[in-house]
């Protein structure tokens, strides 16, 4: 089977939630749509492989106060960001996707992931020589006295107070905070 055909269930969940999401900002609902124009290729535009550009899936991780953050010194950049990447051809959704990356690259077991997104940014990116990623952004809840563990993709994992994220920071990274803090006021009054 060619790997854009096992990138099919994803490819719909992704057209699906997109297309439902309430966005959180004007730059966020603006990128939705451009990321759901991007989807009209199929399930080609969720394989790295796409060089027009492809959907990646990310994490901000946050403790259950909502006290830190949960960031990486991104190995390659050199910046601290949220944690994410690539879509495989196993994800089924892009909250998994989301979860499993936060999982593989804090080390952290029991995370739980909320369905929504609270953001989707569009940035360029070397992949294929260069492309874009279409990043769609999840708030995903750590369990209490959860322990980081530093991946192959990371030169550090950091726990930050959210007014106080550290330098240099990704662009992009700081709009996550509050979308990501009122997911997990939604859930504590759930």
């Amino acid at each position: 089977m060619p790997e854009t055909e096992t990138y099919a269930r994803l490819h719909a969940d992704a057209t699906a939630v997109l297309s439902r999401w309430t966005a959180t900002s004007p730059a966020a609902a603006a990128n939705r749509d451009r990321t759901l124009a991007l989807l009209a290729a199929g399930p080609v535009a969720m394989s790295r492989a796409h060089r027009p550009g492809h959907v990646t899936a990310s994490a901000l991780v946050l403790d259950p106060t909502g006290a830190r953050v949960l960031l990486c010194l991104h190995g390659k950049f050199r910046k601290w960001v949220q944690l994410g990447g690539h879509c495989e051809p196993g994800d089924r959704t892009l909250a998994a996707a989301a979860l499993r990356e936060a999982t593989e690259e804090s080390g952290i077991a029991g995370l739980v992931v909320d369905p929504e997104p609270i953001d989707v940014d569009i940035h360029p990116v070397a992949c294929q020589g260069g492309s874009l990623h279409y990043d769609i952004r999840f708030a995903v809840l750590a369990p209490a006295g959860a322990t980081e563990r530093v991946s192959a993709e990371s030169e550090a994992l950091g726990w930050f107070p959210p007014d106080r994220l550290p330098e240099p920071l990704a662009d992009g990274t700081v709009q996550l905070v509050a979308p990501a803090l009122a997911t997990l006021a939604r859930r504590a009054a759930g």
